[in-house]
């Protein structure tokens, strides 16, 4: 308990400005490690506090099957500096999110249509595997490997929230495979054969 005189400052003290609630985001204005920079509270809309994009089925018509409608920062710019986001998942049957990571944020996803399987590879290399089903939430730790895969024969849909404004994203079959890493490098980093890493270059969009 406060020191009467102290308990007495501090509820003489002014209490904060609410330009120190919020920091929503200025695309305009230059960025950085903390996120964008902050729009002045007088141009502050309540339309930057909403995000509507969410309710919309993303195309699945793509090499994947999959689609992530997200809710960033950089989309959302009530979002930017409060440490919290959200994506929209759409897996078509047959559909996958290869494994990836994110960098900057653990993930919840929670599964409101379908069936998805899901999993995560903690680093000591255990798998951590589930089935879900509507209703069912999983947690992705920060930083390690994960993916969703579509486990029915209908469309799978989930709502995906992040521990930050701007989670990253990193596919490593994308990382690996398109782009310009020659061929002979990939070899000795990852033990596959030159035929089957041409073949995933050229799926995906890459060379040497």
């Amino acid at each position: 308990m406060f020191p009467l005189p102290l308990l007495l400052l501090l509820l003489l003290l002014p209490s904060p400005s609410s330009a120190a609630d919020f920091c929503v985001a200025d695309f305009s204005g230059p960025t950085s490690p903390l996120g964008f920079s902050c729009k002045k509270e007088s141009a502050v809309t309540t339309s930057e506090f909403v995000f509507s994009g969410l309710g919309a089925a993303g195309n699945t018509d793509n090499i994947i099957k999959a689609a992530v409608t997200p809710a960033f920062a950089s989309q959302f710019a009530g979002v930017n500096g409060l440490g919290i986001s959200a994506a929209r998942l759409d897996l078509a049957p047959g559909g996958v999110v290869p494994l990836h990571t994110h960098p900057a944020a653990s993930e919840l996803l929670f599964v409101t249509q379908g069936v998805i399987c899901a999993g995560f590879i903690s680093s000591a290399n255990t798998p951590y595997t589930a089935t879900l089903k509507k209703g069912d939430a999983m947690v992705f730790p920060q930083g390690l490997l994960h993916y969703q895969v579509n486990a029915g024969g209908t469309t799978a849909v989930a709502i995906v929230s992040f521990s930050s404004a701007s989670p990253g994203l990193q596919i490593t079959d994308f990382a690996l495979f398109a782009n310009n890493i020659s061929t002979p490098l990939i070899q000795k980093v990852t033990f596959l054969d030159a035929e089957q890493i041409l073949k995933l270059k050229k799926v995906l969009g890459g060379s040497g």
